[in-house]
């Protein structure tokens, strides 16, 4: 593992705040004390989802607050990173001067509205909890109007509502891990600490919750069976986080609270105990799949954010795993669907834990016609139909191909080595459909289709339990 240490400049050293009494100081156990202060260059973090479904964990619990719409009373914690050390963000009031961010480290700011100086300038303004003093950000250009819809909000500053609301809603939660890549703390007094890898979909608890960064300002520390402790600084609402939206891209898309962790209810881990609770619940597919037609008694291809209600579980005498009867929302069939319901019992087929195949919460809507829903009920795509129709018929196409004019195809793979040709015009409805011989495409020069070669806006792509892009 490689270390990451970045030492904050000696000369300010002893400016800083201490944080062994500030319970939003929390770290992974093992750190140990230093007589230096470090200052943690925070990695770039996160890529952002979009606004995720009225069910999602982050928007029930963290709403975003632009500087506009901040409200008088709102806490943040000062937490300058390398690059604020060479720049002064505050100016105390009684004094006129401009003060050191790293003597303000750690210190917590409630908001106390804008104003305007003599000079015409727009001022921030802030009561330090630490010290009861006054201090103010004062915008360089622009009236307050002008600035508050920028993403710069005020420099330094992370939001200690979302670390409050975490704190309630997390601390002693199970939760399952969704990325392989955390930290640990090197240091009690300081911010040292080294990336560790760890096994993804791991059961962890949560132990503590406290302040991480500007960028990401919730640290959630976990702690899995063996007693082993990581975290992730994430983030929450984005509230002053100083990036837009596309902006959480690449490699930092981790530090992305639902990227870095998965509530145990979200993953709806059912167990022996509680599985006729989950009777009537409605629930979605997060991948493409297969499941039991109970109409034709054979398989059919479901693809990703079908809806479901769940009509029975009923846990096999045999094995450790159970089969959840299911009636589709928009067209009455039923389906049947073998799965794990434990985690720990999934281990020889992780992709049966009925977690990672369903996400609780209503799927897509999609709108069809009398005459469409009796054909997909029959399997059958017809002419006129639109790509979620198709879908909800035939499942995900094994192969798109594009044409001329707007024009492109969807192939599915057909038994006997069949190729099922769907052909869509401009207006993205089916135009043409036509079944040809497999042996003879490849015969001609074509090859077998291979699943998901190009993705398909609607039902594929995208992320397993988000809806946002419908």
């Amino acid at each position: 593992m490689k270390k990451m240490f970045f030492t904050a400049c000696m000369v300010f050293a002893f400016l800083a705040a201490p944080a062994q009494n500030n319970s939003y100081i929390v770290k992974t156990k093992g750190a140990t004390k230093s007589a230096q202060s470090h200052m943690a260059d925070e990695i770039a973090e996160a890529k952002e989802e979009d606004e995720e479904s009225s069910k999602d964990f982050i928007s029930q619990n963290f709403r975003f607050y632009s500087l506009c719409d901040w409200e008088e009373g709102m806490k943040f914690m000062v937490m300058p990173d390398k690059y604020d050390l060479v720049v002064k963000t505050f100016t105390n009031v009684s004094t006129g001067k401009e003060v050191n961010n790293l003597a303000m480290k750690y210190k917590i700011m409630i908001y106390k509205g804008h104003s305007e100086s003599k000079d015409g300038h727009a001022l921030i303004n802030f009561v330090c909890q630490d010290d009861g003093k006054s201090y103010y950000y004062e915008i360089g250009y622009g009236s307050f109007e002008d600035y508050c819809f920028q993403k710069t909000g005020v420099p330094t500053l992370a939001y200690l509502g979302d670390v409050d609301i975490a704190r309630e809603k997390l601390t002693d939660k199970i939760l399952y891990t969704k990325t392989k890549y955390y930290r640990v703390d090197t240091e009690y007094d300081g911010e040292g600490f080294e990336d560790v890898e760890v096994d993804q979909d791991m059961e962890v608890k949560v132990v503590a919750v406290g302040v991480g960064s500007r960028k990401y300002p919730v640290k959630i520390v976990v702690e899995d069976k063996d007693g082993n402790q990581f975290y992730q600084n994430v983030a929450m609402s984005r509230t002053n986080c100083g990036m837009r939206a596309d902006e959480f891209v690449a490699d930092e898309a981790r530090h992305l609270f639902n990227n870095s962790f998965e509530l145990q209810d979200d993953v709806m881990s059912i167990s022996s105990r509680n599985y006729k609770l989950y009777i009537g619940k409605v629930i979605h597919t997060k991948l493409p799949m297969k499941m039991l037609s109970e109409v034709y008694n054979k398989m059919q291809s479901i693809p990703r954010l079908a809806e479901y209600v769940i009509e029975s579980i009923t846990p096999h005498k045999g094995d450790d795993m159970a089969t959840v009867k299911l009636k589709n929302t928009t067209l009455g069939t039923f389906f049947f669907a073998d799965c794990y319901l434990d985690q720990y019992k999934s281990e020889r087929a992780p992709e049966k834990f009925f977690g990672v195949m369903f996400a609780p919460g209503p799927g897509k809507k999609v709108v069809t016609s009398e005459a469409s829903r009796a054909m997909i009920r029959q399997g059958h795509v017809g002419i006129g139909m639109s790509e979620d129709e198709v879908q909800m018929a035939a499942g995900e196409p094994d192969e798109v191909e594009t044409g001329q004019g707007g024009q492109y195809f969807w192939i599915f793979q057909r038994s006997n080595d069949k190729l099922l040709y769907v052909e869509f015009d401009g207006s993205r409805v089916v135009k043409k459909t036509s079944v040809k011989d497999g042996a003879e495409v490849r015969k001609n020069g074509g090859k077998k289709p291979k699943k998901k070669v190009q993705p398909v806006k609607g039902w594929m792509g995208g992320k397993s339990s988000s809806q946002d892009e419908y």
